[in-house]
């Protein structure tokens, strides 16, 4: 018979895992995506844009703030922020920047049922306050106490 700890690590497995890996991929592969903003690895299908380069991409292009894109208003149809929002300093600012170089913006985000991703102290700033993976408004969040004390103990910087 399974412990209460061991449904809780079972739970946080499955719950990570169906999040980050399918739901997150259905969402990614739905569509190609016209610019997908802090790519990282993944390519979108069009225009992949990072302010460090992860992987060799294609279409990919370097930029310097994600506060200030190098676009035009409304250059896109459809934007893809996929697991970035929780990441940045300014939650809004950053959002207000995506919808002026894009027509219809999508963010996926940790849901709240996926304790394990949104309970990253280490790298997450903001804790987003739903239960769906995939947004087109900005939804509530609330700063991660304490996250920018442990980010300045780890030696971070911020990214803008």
């Amino acid at each position: 018979m399974l412990s209460i700890l061991g449904i809780l690590v079972l739970y946080l497995v499955v719950a990570h895992y169906l999040s980050y890996s399918v739901i997150k991929n259905r969402i990614l592969n739905s569509q190609n995506w016209d610019l997908n903003i802090c790519c990282g690895k993944t390519d979108g299908g069009g225009l992949n844009v990072d302010i460090v380069r992860h992987a060799e991409l294609p279409r990919f292009m370097q930029i310097d703030s994600i506060y200030n894109l190098p676009f035009a208003d409304d250059e896109f149809d459809t934007v893809l922020c996929s697991h970035t929002i929780e990441h940045v300093d300014d939650p809004r600012q950053f959002f207000a920047e995506l919808q002026r170089v894009g027509k219809k913006v999508t963010l996926v985000i940790p849901p709240l049922y996926d304790l394990a991703a949104v309970l990253q102290i280490r790298e997450h700033k903001w804790i987003f306050l739903t239960f769906a993976k995939k947004h087109h408004t900005l939804p509530r969040f609330v700063k991660f106490p304490l996250a920018d004390h442990v980010h300045r103990l780890l030696g971070q910087k911020n990214n803008a």
